[in-house]
């Protein structure tokens, strides 16, 4: 299969004719059965018909992802919820009115024309409404409902710019749309409201302490940040290994000291040893780590910013065939929980702590 890319230039919405028929034609390719890579602000996706069980199956194959990890529905209205699932209740209008469209994923019992190959087999879809232009003119061309994960090969870094998913992607799909690189650079927030109360399944740039303010007390799931349970995923990237570098990746918690002093020891008896060794690691500790390779994911005092970078630079990691990276750790609360939980999983939860 030959995979067209598509790049887009738009400016606050508004595109060329010429974005614009590539657009239509990028819907059409959905609406057809087809796989279409597309930018949102959080990662990019790779979009199927959400309503035709054969898209969902032909996007778990162009991933080689299981089965029963549910797809999340892209919409590009509100009111389009309505059409996927069984109620709306209260709470869901109030994260609607307050961070819609935006980074967070609402999870509710589906409608009956919702295909169980989209929903992992589970009566709840997860429904999503992105900011980005790109991402809503696609959903609007391509029928209204794009199921859409990350558009990476399972298990690898989340894709942040075109040329990550051209890396995975080429050839397993019809066509990427490229605009760029995207703005938050970590999957949605994802918030099950089925529960008897909001529990967030996977942390992002929405924040606990964001939806505590709106909603309430949320509760947050134990599985963020300890290893999976064998129990079925209610919401992607629960129970899978996700987002890991080529590269054996070892988390050091401690004080910087500490840290530092762990991480120079331990990346010189493997480069003793024959491995190729990399440390990712904050601007303020840069300069002390002794490592083949050392990245900067930016600065403490801007965790967006670490956000942004993160998966670009794991996959750095891998294009410099490092065997053996060591990351520092960082905060459980705020927008540090979400790089946390997204550490963990490409760790495989080895953490060490000095």
């Amino acid at each position: 299969m030959e995979t067209k890319i598509l790049k887009i230039r738009q400016e606050s919405g508004l595109f060329s004719p010429e974005e614009e028929a590539g657009l239509r034609l990028a819907g059409e390719v959905i609406k057809g059965g087809g796989l279409v890579a597309f930018p949102t602000e959080t990662v990019y996706g790779l979009g199927g018909d959400a309503l035709n069980p054969e898209s969902a199956r032909k996007i778990y194959a162009a991933k080689g992802r299981p089965s029963d990890n549910p797809l999340i529905i892209h919409i590009c209205r509100f009111e389009d919820m309505r059409g996927i699932v069984r109620e709306v209740p209260r709470e869901a209008e109030i994260i609607a009115d307050v961070f819609w469209p935006g980074p967070i994923t609402m999870i509710l019992p589906k409608a009956e024309n919702v295909p169980y190959e989209t929903t992992g087999g589970l009566d709840t879809v997860a429904v999503r409404f992105p900011s980005h232009p790109v991402a809503r003119k696609l959903i609007a061309y391509g029928g209204g409902y794009i199921a859409a994960p990350s558009a990476n090969i399972s298990g690898r870094p989340s894709p942040t710019a075109a040329r990550h998913v051209t890396e995975d992607m080429n050839g397993r799909i019809e066509m990427i749309l490229d605009a760029g690189d995207a703005g938050i650079g970590l999957e949605s927030t994802i918030l099950d409201l089925t529960s008897r109360k909001p529990v967030i399944l996977r942390p992002g740039f929405v924040t606990r302490e964001m939806l505590d303010r709106v909603l309430g007390k949320v509760d947050t799931d134990a599985a963020i940040v300890s290893p999976d349970s064998g129990q079925a995923p209610k919401a992607p990237g629960m129970k899978y290994r996700h987002y890991a570098p080529a590269g054996q990746l070892v988390i050091v918690e401690g004080e910087p000291g500490a840290v530092v002093s762990y991480i120079n020891r331990q990346a010189g008896a493997d480069k003793a040893a024959g491995e190729k060794t990399g440390v990712l690691g904050t601007k303020e500790l840069l300069v002390q780590y002794r490592a083949d390779v050392v990245k900067c994911i930016g600065s403490r005092e801007n965790e967006e910013n670490i956000a942004r970078n993160l998966f670009a630079v794991l996959r750095e990691f891998d294009d410099e065939k490092v065997t053996k990276i060591y990351s520092e750790g960082f905060s459980d609360q705020g927008l540090g929980q979400a790089i946390m939980n997204r550490l963990l999983k490409a760790a495989g939860h080895r953490v060490v702590r000095v």
